[in-house]
């Protein structure tokens, strides 16, 4: 419970009394997203994404289980098993297969909307630090959960893919080819890998599932962010959790599904490559050796080091593409900027269209073949992707002045409606 003035639970049907006083799940449910939970009135539609997270994760493992129940975890088996045996053998394995690859697409897409609105809007700042780590944490769980699942089918690209992400690790210094050693389970892509990535790749969802618990768990102890970054002072700033968010979350997850559907029914394979329909051939390379949408800017910067300075060119990239996550975890202690939403911080609001415009940029490039104008483009956005977080938000959260703040969140929303005016008291929150 975040507030005081949140309503206590109380079960008035004698079951639900006695299972309360022997096991308060419903306790726990209610104060977690029932009307026990008080959050701000204001949210808009892009605080939906993170339920849509969660619905995505539930998609993932539900399908995830019965799938691999059909897989064969060999290399001369997995092709097989999941481009016959799935699609022709398993009552509605199409779906269940169709649902579980483009669902992946779903749930990256939705993490990268709520990663972005955490950005805008200044989520990541005090009190709220621990529930951004565990967001970045959860990323890199999710990240590692997709890059090993895309390996499974052991199509072309899945078997090449591995062969050059993990041919990276080689080129950290005296721990770099035994690191690659140990994950492949030998000296290239085979049974071995196929075994191990199918063990962590069931493994990791529900390790990303209990990394969420204690994400919602810091969640609720601060309460929720806003779009106007003002906390909340008192209970006219509050709604019920449930029923007005659970609706207005049912809405965003029907809309959610509608999308998801059309991609099942429709556009299938819209968003994987034709050579992962071939079976894997260590001794054909495809021409253009790409990684699935979701990794294409961090590919991109991957590729971005194309000249040895003190360290070999391939280290830098490795480091780099690392780094560009990592030093997320650091956001919340190089913004120190008092005013957290970008609405009111118009310096900050330019630099962070353009760090969207910068990602773009590099999603492009790490989905093109690496012409020298597209390394060229890579090195500049990686450059700036860098600057944006260790140079340009800093100096901003020092030198900008940010607009007045409302004086609550209840005048903000009256205001909107054109009830009252915002006083101009730049109190941080």
């Amino acid at each position: 419970m975040s507030f005081p003035w949140a309503k206590q639970y109380e079960p008035k049907n004698p079951v639900m009394q006695w299972v309360d006083s022997r096991l308060p799940l419903p306790r726990f449910v209610y104060n977690a997203v029932g009307a026990g939970y008080p959050v701000p009135r204001n949210l808009n539609y892009f605080w939906n994404f993170g339920i849509l997270a969660g619905v995505a994760l539930v998609v993932q493992i539900v399908t995830g289980i019965v799938l691999a129940m059909h897989f064969h975890s060999s290399a001369a088996g997995a092709f097989e098993s999941v481009n016959v045996g799935m699609m022709r053998d398993v009552n509605a394995g199409w779906f269940l297969r169709f649902t579980h690859a483009n669902g992946a697409s779903m749930f990256l897409a939705v993490v990268y909307i709520h990663i972005f609105r955490g950005l805008y809007y200044g989520s990541y700042k005090a009190p709220r630090e621990m529930v951004w780590l565990l967001g970045v944490l959860i990323f890199l769980l999710i990240m590692a959960t997709a890059f090993m699942g895309y390996v499974l089918p052991w199509g072309q690209m899945s078997f090449w893919g591995a062969q050059v992400i993990t041919g990276f690790f080689s080129a950290i210094p005296v721990v770099g080819e035994w690191i690659r050693v140990w994950l492949l389970g030998g000296y290239a892509p085979d049974d071995a890998t196929l075994n191990r990535f199918f063990s962590l790749h069931y493994l990791l969802p529900f390790v990303i599932a209990g990394v969420i618990i204690l994400h919602i768990w810091a969640l609720h102890i601060p309460g929720s962010s806003n779009p106007t970054g003002v906390e909340v002072k008192g209970e006219q700033d509050t709604v019920p959790f449930h029923p007005y968010y659970t609706a207005k979350d049912g809405f965003g997850v029907g809309v959610f599904m509608i999308i998801f559907a059309t991609l099942i029914f429709f556009f299938p394979d819209y968003l994987g490559h034709p050579d992962n329909y071939v079976v894997a051939n260590p001794l054909s390379t495809p021409a253009h050796i790409v990684p699935e949408w979701y990794f294409w800017p961090f590919y991109a910067i991957l590729r971005a080091f194309t000249a040895d300075f003190i360290i070999p060119a391939k280290l830098w990239g490795v480091l780099a593409m690392f780094g560009s996550i990592l030093l997320l975890f650091f956001l919340p202690w190089l913004d120190k900027s008092p005013v957290r939403s970008a609405n009111f911080r118009p310096m900050y609001r330019i630099a962070f269209w353009v760090l969207v415009l910068d990602v773009l940029v590099l999603g492009y490039c790490g989905g093109s073949t690496a012409t020298p104008g597209v390394v060229i483009t890579s090195q500049i956005t990686a450059a700036y992707y860098f600057a944006h977080f260790l140079i340009i938000v800093p100096i901003i959260s020092r030198l900008e002045t940010p607009k007045p703040l409302p004086n609550s969140i209840t005048e903000a929303v009256l205001a909107n409606k054109g009830g009252s005016r915002m006083t101009e008291t730049a109190v941080s929150a």
